[in-house]
């Protein structure tokens, strides 16, 4: 949080978090004056940065700390090498896959979550876009919500997602997805639904970003950088995913009995399917 969010801080609040990504051992066992003493800036300035990280205070920023401080220590080089053993990828592809799902989790707004779910219960419709990998993110979020009888979409192309949400209106949900938060389409497409009254929802990788700032609800993946061998996104791909399986469960939690209903009702359709498939098969 404190990497991603630096860049955008007032300078006092930069100083401090410059001071606490260097000795991160130290702060763990400092006051909020001794922190600001040290930083050479005040304690009134700590408490800022943690209102800016969104956090409830001091303690929950080092109790922050201290579980980075606790966790595995990372592996130097996460790209794959020439004639690597199969053991070490899996290892590489793994730890990168649960280091990006755990800082996802941590970094989700419960509020902002509740508002989320809060929006797609009630929506008439809800239109999800991305382009690219977070486009695969989109239209497993609309087959999640198809199944339990909730009108969703699901766009890639701009001209077909500006297609639907000229049509969208104040009882529809909108959702941009987009890791780096600054894809042209899905910022758009966010700017075209705030425009018709929609409510929007935006995905994007922790920090201010351009998309997040337009949408009226902003959710957050981790901001862990990708390897750079890699065939398209992995682990922002895997934390857009768990992100929107958060958001299905809660929404299903909401309305329990009628999504137990629905979810059986397209279980019974799917297995009536493959049942006549394979006794077509077999004669």
């Amino acid at each position: 949080m404190l990497n991603e969010m630096r860049g955008q801080l007032p300078p006092s609040e930069q100083k401090i978090a410059e001071y606490i990504l260097a000795n991160p051992e130290k702060v763990v066992t400092m006051t909020v004056s001794e922190l600001g003493d040290q930083s050479q800036t005040s304690g009134a300035a700590v408490t800022r940065l943690c209102k800016s990280l969104k956090l409830k205070g001091f303690q929950e920023l080092k109790l922050r700390i201290i579980g980075d401080l606790g966790r595995k220590v990372e592996l130097t080089n996460r790209d794959i090498k020439p004639n690597e053993p199969v053991s070490m990828t899996i290892q590489k592809v793994t730890d990168l896959a649960v280091k990006s799902l755990m800082e996802t989790a941590e970094l989700l707004d419960s509020e902002q979550l509740e508002a989320a779910v809060d929006a797609i219960v009630k929506a008439k419709n809800v239109h999800f876009f991305g382009v690219g990998a977070s486009g695969i993110s989109a239209i497993d979020a609309q087959q999640k919500l198809l199944r339990i009888n909730k009108h969703a979409t699901a766009s890639t192309d701009l001209h077909m997602g500006a297609t639907i949400v000229a049509n969208a209106g104040k009882d529809d949900v909108v959702f941009g997805i987009s890791f780096s938060g600054a894809t042209f389409e899905v910022e758009k497409i966010i700017e075209m639904a705030n425009e018709k009254g929609a409510v929007t929802i935006s995905l994007t990788k922790y920090g201010q970003t351009p998309i997040s700032e337009l949408a009226q609800i902003h959710l957050h993946t981790s901001p862990a950088r990708e390897a750079n061998f890699r065939s398209g996104a992995t682990s922002s791909r895997l934390a857009q995913l768990h992100v929107m399986d958060i958001l299905f469960m809660s929404a299903a939690s909401r309305q329990y009995d009628t999504t137990v209903q629905y979810l059986d009702a397209t279980r019974e359709a799917i297995e009536e399917i493959q049942s006549q498939t394979f006794r077509k098969k077999r004669k």
